[in-house]
């Protein structure tokens, strides 16, 4: 599968944002939500985590000792068992969510106590700069462009956040120039 040529770039600042707060997770148990055809980020943390698991509708789907991948879609249901992970990713999918307060529901469901959601979206500023990446230059994947749903502020993700009981934002911040959200969401230690 061909991409854009920016999109690598992109992958891997988002990449190099999340991957400190993984090696800080002992023997992790990782749920990577939205993990593109060529799984990049659990390939990126492989070594740091005792094992990844990656769901996309368009990767295909392999089993190793370390690393699988299930081909799905994403809708309201994760098809896992309650407190079976200690962090789940999210990194550029958010934006692609029709229904965020369902999806954040489950992702507090499959954590383990003491988990983290990790997430980066982009946030408002980065829309027009993404359009014009996409649209006019053909840089960027048009089509990821054309199926953002939402573009995220500090504010709507705290909103989101305040929907489930038991989570709360630990650590916040933009990267990209002020383009693209960083978020550490902790699940409470009791559940």
């Amino acid at each position: 599968m061909k991409e854009p040529i920016f999109e690598p770039v992109l992958r891997k600042i988002r990449i190099g944002k999340v991957i400190d707060e993984i090696k800080n997770i002992p023997r992790c148990n990782l749920l990577d939500i939205g993990c593109g055809f060529n799984y990049s980020f659990l390939s990126a943390v492989e070594q740091y985590i005792e094992h990844g698991t990656g769901i996309d509708f368009k990767v295909n789907e392999i089993y190793s000792e370390k690393i699988s991948t299930i081909k799905m879609v994403l809708d309201e249901t994760l098809n896992f068992n309650d407190c079976s992970f200690d962090a789940v990713t999210m990194l550029a999918v958010l934006e692609h969510i029709d229904k965020p307060i369902h999806i954040f529901s489950e992702i507090y469901r499959v954590l383990k106590p003491g988990g983290k959601l990790i997430l980066t979206v982009p946030g408002k500023k980065a829309k027009p700069l993404l359009e014009f990446l996409a649209f006019k230059i053909g840089i960027v994947s048009r089509a990821e462009i054309e199926d953002h749903k939402k573009y995220y502020d500090l504010e709507e993700i705290s909103q989101l956040v305040l929907n489930i009981n038991e989570f709360e934002i630990i650590k916040h911040e933009h990267f990209q120039f002020g383009m693209n959200n960083f978020c550490v969401i902790k699940k409470s230690m009791i559940s």
